[in-house]
This record gives C-alpha cells, sequence and structure tokens, in this order.
C-alpha cells in the first residue's frame, strides 16, 4: 500500500484520538471519578468495545456522510479531518464540550464550497435536525429510566452491599453498550471522508471472518479511538469532573444506558429497516454527538429533580460550543484547502 495513503489517513487517525480521549468521559468518566470502578478496567472494556461497534456497526451513518459530500481526493479528506480536529480542539481550549459530528459536518461543508460541488441540503437538515432532537430523546428516555428503577429500588428489600456490587457490574455493561454504541455511529466522524479513496483490501481472519475494504479501514480508526481512550481520557475526566450536575454512580448508569440506547437508535441499520419495513418512523442513520446526549440526559433527569441542581450557564457556554464548532471547521476547512492546492500542489477534489 501507498505510505502517502498512511500519511494522509494520520489526520482521520488524530481524529480519533481526540475523539476517544474526550468522549470517554461521557462513557464511564462517573464512575471511575467516584471510584467505583478502577480506570484500568473500565478504559479497557470501552477500548474493546467501540472497536467492535466501529467495525460491526458502522456503516449506516458513513452512508449519510457520504451523501453530504462525498469527499472523493485523498489530500481533500486529509484537510477535511484535520479541520474538524482543530476545531475540536480550539473549542475545547475555550473550555467547552464540543462535538466530533458537528465539527465534521462543518469542514464536509468547507470542502463542498471550495471544490464547488453541490451540498445536498435535505441530508444537511437532516442531520442538523438531530442536534435537537438527540438531546431531547436522551433526556426522555434518562427520565423513563429514572423512574423506573427508582420504582424498582422503593419496593426491593435489597441489602446495600448487594446494591452496591449491582451499581458497579452495571457501570461496567453500561459502560461496554456504551462504548459499542460510540463506535458505531461516531467512526464515520473519524474516518468516513475516507471511504472514497480507501486502497484496502478484504482480510480474511482465517475461515470464520472477513472483514471488507471499508471495515478494514473502521478497524484503523477505531485502533485510534482506543488509544485515546486508553492513553489520555483519565486526564480529561479528572479535568471535567461533575461540573454539569453532582451525579451519583446510579445517575451516572442511567445517563449512560440513556446515551448508548440514544446512539444506537442512529446508528442500528437492523432496527432502521425493520421500522420502514412494517411503515413505521424510523430515525435517520445519522452520526450524533455522544456529549450532547449524555448532557440531554443529564438535563432531563435535573428537570425531572426540579432542575436546582443544573448549572444553567455551563448549559449556556456548552450551546455556543456547539454552534462555533462546526462554522470554525468550515472556514479552517476552506482556507487550508486553498494553501494545500496552491501552496503544496496537491489535488484536494476530482471533477
Amino acid at each position: 500500500m501507498d505510505l502517502s495513503y498512511l500519511f494522509f489517513l494520520s489526520s482521520g487517525l488524530f481524529l480519533g484520538w481526540s475523539l476517544g480521549a474526550n468522549d470517554a468521559a461521557n462513557i464511564f468518566g462517573t464512575a471511575v471519578g467516584s471510584k467505583m470502578v478502577r480506570f484500568r478496567t473500565i478504559a479497557m472494556v470501552a477500548a474493546v468495545f467501540v472497536i467492535l461497534g466501529a467495525v460491526f456497526g458502522g456503516a449506516g451513518t458513513s452512508e449519510t456522510l457520504g451523501a453530504l459530500g462525498a469527499v472523493n481526493a485523498l489530500a481533500g479528506a486529509f484537510m477535511v479531518a484535520l479541520s474538524a480536529a482543530l476545531a475540536v480542539y480550539f473549542v475545547l481550549r475555550m473550555g467547552v464540550t464540543v462535538s466530533t459530528s458537528q465539527a465534521i459536518v462543518g469542514a464536509i461543508i468547507g470542502w463542498n464550497l471550495y471544490a464547488g460541488k453541490p451540498t445536498d441540503y435535505e441530508t444537511l437538515a437532516e442531520i442538523c435536525l438531530t442536534w435537537i432532537i438527540c438531546p431531547l430523546i436522551s433526556g426522555v428516555v434518562a427520565v423513563i429510566l429514572y423512574f423506573i428503577i427508582k420504582k424498582l429500588l422503593k419496593y426491593s428489600s435489597m441489602h446495600l452491599l448487594i446494591l452496591d456490587q449491582l451499581t458497579r457490574t452495571g457501570l461496567i455493561l453500561t459502560a461496554a453498550l456504551g462504548a459499542y454504541a460510540l463506535g458505531a455511529n461516531n467512526i464515520a466522524n473519524v474516518v468516513g471522508v475516507f471511504v472514497p479513496s480507501s486502497p484496502f483490501k478484504p482480510v480474511h481472519i482465517g475461515s470464520v471472518l472477513t472483514l471488507n475494504p471499508q471495515q478494514v479501514l473502521f478497524l484503523l480508526g477505531s485502533l485510534a479511538i482506543g488509544a485515546g481512550i486508553l492513553t489520555y481520557s483519565k486526564k480529561v475526566i479528572m479535568r471535567l469532573g461533575n461540573s454539569l450536575m453532582r451525579m451519583t454512580p446510579m445517575l451516572a448508569l442511567i445517563v449512560v444506558l440513556a446515551q448508548a440506547i440514544v446512539l444506537l437508535l442512529f446508528s442500528s441499520v437492523s432496527l432502521h429497516n425493520w421500522l420502514i419495513a412494517h411503515s413505521l418512523p424510523a430515525l435517520p442513520l445519522v452520526p450524533v454527538s455522544s456529549t450532547q446526549a449524555v448532557i440531554g440526559a443529564i438535563v432531563g433527569l435535573g428537570l425531572a429533580k426540579g432542575g436546582r441542581t443544573i448549572d444553567w450557564g455551563i448549559i449556556g457556554k456548552i450551546t455556543v460550543g456547539w454552534v462555533a464548532a462546526p462554522l470554525m471547521a468550515l472556514g479552517i476547512c476552506f482556507v487550508s484547502l486553498f494553501f494545500l492546492a496552491n501552496v503544496f500542489n496537491q489535488t484536494v477534489y476530482l471533477p
């Protein structure tokens, strides 16, 4: 394989590492911060399941991003991924939690504008709509789970030690589910723009399993996400703490479970096709933000508990970040493509 491809792919891998480092806090941050589960144990579980989710469940959302803008040149894909990563970095430096899903959309639109390619506004509207309905659905799911678990605990005579052990086990299981959902839904953000130019061939693992070229690309991207989880997420978790709302281990379990359910709803091809086949409304297969899902769940729980425990100032800052990230990625990508094409003589788009 041409080594230049791996060089260009490096921006996607860097974006994957950043996603793993930052979004791991959404999956198991409170579990580690409350010392309910050891970081090394839960990080290893999350790293394995994020890879499984990306390889075996990531195809659906990548098609949606491809419809928004099919980046057809390798150097262009490099700059789209790098622009998204830089936008995420700059907004994070401002102390605001940010979404790679929104940043990559802004970068793709920047490429469309530079290349003179049409943006599919129907797909764009579908994606932007999920930025609103994702946290809403997550909040509703979290509140339903909260009242169900509260009712079960009320009528249970479970010993506190048994409840504590079940909570620890539940945190690990929900972290696994949340990591699988993160990989399935967000791998398109990391390497989706490289799919049209991928040089990979099918890989046969014994006589049992064959990975198609897209799955090989997703495997590389998910390894970068896993590396981000294992190498840097602990620092992010310890820095963030419980800044939005004070969380108990049980509330953390509910939040992560709600987030995982929502991400799977937006990435499951099987569920999507089943709903359509039975003439039922189906959610679009779109990469959504795990951060948005988590914040929606936390706000839903906060409102269910009276709303007094939520820091609305932080909510406002986060909302500003959600607007700033895609606009910043768009601007960075458009300007950088000009320099990449005219100064470094790289082909950033094909006619």
